[in-house]
């Protein structure tokens, strides 16, 4: 995983992974999260993408835009 930029320095994202039609995201306060082209669809995961590529807002629009609607959920609970 690559380390998360975040502009303002207070992301709540620490690192991300992408793929051809999927991304993960590793959140500070919890487990790793995988989005994909079945959940929640290949234009959020492209714009996904191309925020955890600038480094700035992927947190923001997880939030608003897709939430839960995750493929697969890992968490880093014992």
């Amino acid at each position: 995983m690559q380390p998360y930029r975040g502009s303002d320095g207070d992301s709540g994202i620490v690192a991300y992974e992408c793929g051809p039609d999927w991304i993960e995201v590793r959140f500070r306060r919890g487990g790793t999260y995988r989005y994909d082209a079945r959940h929640p669809g290949v234009d959020h995961v492209l714009e996904m993408q191309r925020l955890a590529e600038a480094g700035d807002g992927l947190n923001t629009y997880i939030n608003r835009f897709v939430r839960d609607d995750y493929s697969a959920r890992e968490s880093l609970d014992p």
